[in-house]
């Protein structure tokens, strides 16, 4: 990286392509007991044991939001760490080397807004996007899902949802929790008619999964799961495309949004 001070890690020679999942909502902070939006990002690594690295900053490195993944991601099947920021130890020695190791990076839920400056405070955002381009699968949901689009609209603090300029990883602008939480669907619709580049909306369930800087396909955990596509009209409005959805759970499973999928109470952690 020309011009900067960040130490020269490069990532080990890896089989796979560049590849984000984001989550609209879900995964272990948002469905316990529903694990397959995380079993799945799991299996995009290709690897018998993935190393994991869970990156709460969003959330301040909330204590209860780390032990939540440890007992998501036990040691039985992946090899899980985190990485804490807001601490005076980071848990790993080296960020930077570790980022680099892993196979998957998982991004929680929160302050999209404390999560860009803190990152960039660090040079997270240098070392993720060389992570990326080396293989290592990069997955999130709500602050962990926008924060790899070039725009986002987020309404995590108070007042309504605001439009952020996010890292850029790839081109499009995104929302979570589409139709899920009040404003969100529509604070969309306003932002892209006001000129934020076209994107995609994911509601909870529902998971992007992009290869390179291109969607592949979207999957869910949960059959009502819905995303779209989001462009201008050209008339001052804008077109609302419904995207396919791959269900991951087995037709006879009895998930519903309304079961495992649910959150515990006062856990679920959103953007």
């Amino acid at each position: 990286m020309t011009g900067t001070a960040y130490p020269a890690y490069r990532c080990s020679m890896r089989s796979r392509p560049p590849q984000i999942v984001a989550f609209g909502g879900g995964g272990f902070s948002m469905e316990w007991g529903n694990t397959l939006l995380d079993d799945h990002v799991l299996s995009l690594t290709g690897a018998e044991r993935p190393r994991v690295c869970f990156l709460p900053t969003a959330s301040g490195d909330a204590d209860h939001y780390v032990v939540r993944f440890y007992r998501a991601f036990a040691a039985s099947r992946c090899e899980p760490s985190h990485i804490s920021l807001f601490r005076r130890e980071t848990g790993v020695g080296d960020p930077w080397a570790h980022l680099l190791s892993q196979d998957l990076v998982y991004v929680g839920g929160g302050s999209l807004v404390s999560l860009l400056g803190t990152w960039r405070a660090h040079g997270i955002d240098h070392i993720l996007r060389e992570a990326w381009r080396g293989g290592v699968v990069l997955c999130g949901g709500s602050a962990g899902s926008l924060c790899w689009f070039s725009h986002a609209v987020s309404a995590f603090h108070e007042g309504p949802p605001r439009s952020i300029e996010a890292l850029g990883f790839l081109p499009w602008s995104n929302a979570v929790h589409y139709e899920d939480e009040p404003g969100r669907r529509a604070a969309f619709h306003d932002a892209v008619a006001a000129g934020m580049p076209q994107g995609y909306g994911a509601g909870d369930g529902a998971a992007l999964h992009f290869v390179g800087t291109e969607l592949a396909e979207v999957v869910s955990s949960r059959r009502t799961a819905r995303a779209v596509h989001l462009s201008e009209d050209g008339n001052g409005g804008v077109r609302e495309r419904e995207l396919a959805v791959r269900y991951l759970g087995c037709p006879a499973s009895s998930l519903t949004a309304a079961d495992p999928g649910a959150s515990l109470p006062g856990e679920a952690i959103a953007a």
